[in-house]
């Protein structure tokens, strides 16, 4: 069996790497599938989160997101003490899977000028910058996409491989759905990781990144975990 740390790390670099590779797809200039799309954008993030979840699910519960595991120990499903080593594995996996996608991209980032779009492909930044709604957008998408997915996984506590494909369906819906205001990060890992990135890679010149706004989609998910997690030991 794989140690349940290096899966998560594995699970949550796979989820970037494509979930941040169809953005750099989209949005960077050259790109065989440039102007792609929202849609675009929304299906490949779904299929970024079925591959990283099927992937590594029978050896972690594939997580792959700190307000997942936040939100499993609030409802008594996974140990606290597990918590903060999932959290870990997870942004480290972000931070990989963002510089793999970077290096799939190095000339397109260079041919893009446009700084915005850069930071686009690796962190999420709200369409009207307002900081309490889009904490308050973070929030509420965040805890209706747990609060689902604790009811998908209710039968057996787990997140088995074939439940991978619902997940996948989920995100896709919160990405049509909720993701036009803040491009709904719903997982800290996943915008911090790749914010990290950012900061650090050579991508010609790329501007600021945005650390102004990046406690919002920490703050934001974390926060819907804790509403997911009351609303779910209300309702079970």
């Amino acid at each position: 069996m794989m140690n349940p740390y290096l899966a998560e790390f594995i699970g949550t670099a796979v989820l970037l790497a494509f979930g941040n590779g169809v953005v750099a797809n989209v949005l960077l200039k050259h790109s065989k599938g440039i102007n792609g799309g929202w849609i675009v954008i929304s299906f490949g993030w779904a299929m970024a989160v079925f591959l990283g979840v099927f992937a590594v699910s029978k050896f972690s519960g594939a997580h792959l997101n700190p307000a997942v595991s936040i939100c499993l120990a609030l409802t008594g499903k996974f140990a606290w003490t597990e918590v903060p080593f999932y959290i870990l594995a997870q942004v480290a996996g972000a931070f990989s899977g963002a510089v793999l996608m970077w290096l799939c991209y190095k000339d397109h980032f260079k041919a893009t000028e446009d700084h915005g779009l850069k930071l686009a492909v690796f962190s999420t930044a709200p369409a009207i910058r307002n900081p309490i709604s889009n904490l308050l957008t973070e929030t509420v998408a965040t805890a209706i996409f747990l609060l689902l997915v604790l009811l998908i996984i209710a039968p057996t506590n787990s997140l088995g491989a074939l439940d991978a494909l619902p997940v996948a369906l989920l995100v896709l819906g919160v990405g049509l759905s909720l993701g036009g205001p803040t491009g709904y990060a719903i997982n800290p890992a996943r915008d911090l990781g790749p914010r990290i990135a950012h900061f650090l890679l050579p991508l010609g010149r790329k501007g600021s990144s945005d650390w102004s706004y990046a406690w919002v989609p920490i703050v934001g998910p974390i926060a819907g975990s804790f509403l997911a997690a009351a609303l779910y030991q209300l309702l079970m």
